[in-house]
């Protein structure tokens, strides 16, 4: 299955609520979500059925996947690894995929949304420990320093960037430099520290069927 290139608003307005997928536009009037609060296509606004069970955990399995940008048979294979490991499947499922190298660039502020840091990262813009790496499904760990390249530092986007989230805060499990572009990850973070609206013990059900 190919990764999805239509217009990502339409993901948003599907799942009825913000994913934060266009950056600063999601903060403005401009958002889709604000403009058409209802779903896409022909019959959109008349989509008020009662949806399954099933339907139900399709949904919680879609959000989390487009939220966090990754393809079917990634996220099946994220499954079975939270699957594998102790403690709580759901749990286990959402620290891999926070711990995603382009989810680490979006949450210490070197991006404004998921998909530009999946694109800078593969433009080679970033180092971990000072190696770069250009995958963004790189399971960056407790301990390990990311850092915007010096050859990049310069880049106007950059720029652009720390101007914007200059006020903004960071996740506590995450420590940032932005004077010198750089973090460290400081350890994996709780549930109560993903701020996504997803219900993960769904998607547990879903893929238990």
């Amino acid at each position: 299955m190919a990764r999805y290139t239509g217009p990502v608003c339409r993901q948003c307005r599907r799942e009825g609520l913000k994913l934060y997928l266009k950056g600063e536009r999601c903060y403005t009037e401009k958002c889709g979500v604000e403009r058409r609060a209802y779903a896409p296509g022909q019959h959109g606004q008349r989509r008020r059925s009662k949806t399954s069970e099933y339907g139900l955990q399709l949904r919680e399995k879609q959000k989390a996947r487009r939220v966090y940008g990754v393809l079917e048979s990634q996220f099946r294979r994220y499954f079975q690894e939270a699957d594998r490991r102790k403690g709580i499947t759901g749990e286990n499922l959402l620290q891999i995929l926070e711990s995603r190298f382009d989810n680490i660039v979006y949450r210490m502020g070197f991006a404004l949304s998921r998909p530009e840091a999946r694109q800078l990262v593969k433009h080679g813009h970033f180092a971990v420990n000072g190696k770069k790496v250009t995958i963004p499904s790189y399971q960056v760990r407790p301990g390990d320093e990311v850092t915007v390249r010096e050859a990049s530092r310069s880049k106007g986007r950059f720029k652009e960037i720390a101007e914007l989230t200059r006020n903004q805060g960071t996740m506590e499990w995450v420590d940032v430099d932005r004077e010198t572009l750089s973090g460290k990850v400081v350890r994996v973070p709780n549930r109560d520290e993903i701020d996504i609206p997803i219900a993960e013990h769904l998607i547990v059900e879903l893929y238990s069927r």
